[in-house]
């Protein structure tokens, strides 16, 4: 996996919560989310959505697991819909991994990411999430990224 550090900075973000196992919920969350943002234009070729599981399945009953469908809005954005809340996503650095766009290897990703933390030799900051980043610019080219706190 193609792995590279940056810094990324705090973000406001708008986001939808589902709680319960990790899965098809998901995408239908974010796909909740997106028709928000369409209808509310704030969709263009700059957005960026952001995937959260919040919580280790191994550790957290799956019906008390959380998942936040986030898109990266500007700091005096309105936001108009009761199921969208506000939030903040803090500053951090993380080590981000470049993978294809398609469900098998976003799994993959998931099962190798840890093992790869290690032979490079970062370790994972637990005090934030993991954060799937799907940049519109990168989806059109079928790729997204798993950032992963690093610290």
């Amino acid at each position: 996996m193609k792995i590279n550090v940056e810094m990324m900075p705090e973000y406001e973000i708008a986001y939808i919560r589902k709680i319960g196992s990790y899965g098809l919920g998901n995408i239908q969350t974010m796909e909740k989310l997106k028709t928000w943002a369409m209808a509310n234009a704030l969709l263009n070729d700059e957005s960026i959505i952001l995937g959260i599981p919040w919580d280790n399945p191994e550790t957290t009953k799956p019906e008390d697991c959380r998942y936040d469908a986030c898109l990266i809005v500007e700091k005096d954005q309105l936001i108009n819909y009761n199921d969208v809340k506000k939030g903040k996503i803090c500053e951090g650095e993380y080590a981000v991994f470049d993978i294809e766009h398609t469900a098998e290897a976003v799994e993959k990703a998931w099962h190798e990411l840890f093992m790869e933390l290690s032979i490079h030799g970062y370790k994972m900051d637990d005090s934030k999430p993991i954060m799937e980043r799907y940049a519109n610019k990168m989806v059109k080219n079928h790729k997204c990224e798993i950032c992963v706190p690093i610290g």
